[in-house]
């Protein structure tokens, strides 16, 4: 392997009962700023002022990091060899792909590619599309 698999640390995802708690608690509470929302999702993304990991509550995911890699497909595929398991097959996602493997410890790794890009946001946060990431493109 050229580089190491993970590259950084994309998100840390927290379970939230639904967004507008979560958004009062740690938007209007704890003072983060919303980067993001998605509705559809159950997701809303919130911006951490000294990195670009952000922070994703989530309506149906629990407390978890997701790791930015280049090809979640590949990615997964590579833990896979190296004696991980897969739980749950790479899929599309809007900004890009989503794998979930573990590791031999039982360790969950979400692996996370924005081959599609980033989100596109309206005045209030909604997300209103993707632009393509031009590294990509």
């Amino acid at each position: 392997m050229d580089e190491p698999l993970l590259r950084m640390v994309d998100a840390v995802s927290f379970a939230v009962p639904d967004l507008d708690a979560g958004l009062d608690f740690y938007v209007g509470r704890l003072g983060h700023e919303l980067a993001w929302r998605d509705d559809e999702l159950g997701q809303a993304g919130l911006r951490c002022p000294d990195t670009d990991t952000e922070i994703v509550l989530s309506t149906t995911m629990g407390a978890e990091p997701s790791w930015l890699v280049r090809s979640a497909d590949e990615a997964a595929a590579a833990v896979v060899g190296a004696g991980g398991s897969l739980i749950s097959p790479p899929r599309d996602i809007p900004v890009g792909r989503v794998a979930v493997v573990a590791d031999p410890f039982g360790n969950r790794l979400v692996l996370v590619d924005l081959s599609k890009g980033r989100y596109r946001t309206g005045s209030d946060g909604s997300v209103v599309g993707v632009d393509p990431d031009p590294e990509t493109s």
